[in-house]
């Protein structure tokens, strides 16, 4: 049986994945897939090593060590599992990004489908699978297309 407690360190772990990419820590986005598989455009990864690495090279960093992105996540919806260590989420993404000669402006939008496990009492990614529907101007962005 899940409780509210439960909900909200599902949420808040989707919510960090966005802050750490936005912050430019992709060691820290590897830490938090440290369990985990990684599913996009650009094939799978696993673990801390390989999510740092992939973002190292394919997302663009500027002089603040930051991608001028903002990513909002909305329509999360939560579901546990009958054993209660498990629970999977669904949940929409829209990444916006500015920079000096580039106005505000969303680049990204698609779908997270997320897999957690609860291990030694806190929660933690099982998988993220990223289906990107549509994109603007990315050149800013990536180093590769989706």
């Amino acid at each position: 049986m899940s409780t509210a407690t439960d909900t909200t360190a599902v949420t808040n772990l989707i919510a960090k994945y966005a802050e750490l990419v936005d912050d430019g820590d992709f060691a820290g986005v590897g830490t938090l897939f440290a369990d985990a598989e990684f599913i996009g455009g650009g094939g799978s990864v696993r673990g801390r090593e390989g999510v740092e690495e992939m973002l190292r090279g394919t997302v663009i960093r500027y002089e603040d060590g930051t991608p001028r992105t903002h990513h909002v996540t909305t329509n999360i919806a939560i579901e546990f599992g009958e054993a209660a260590d498990t629970a999977a989420a669904r949940s929409y993404f829209t990444v916006f990004q500015a920079l000096p000669d580039l106005p505000l402006q969303p680049v990204a939008a698609g779908r997270y489908s997320d897999r957690f496990e609860r291990r030694d009492g806190h929660w933690r990614f099982a998988e993220r699978r990223v289906r990107v529907h549509l994109t603007g101007d990315l050149t800013h962005h990536l180093r590769m297309r989706l």
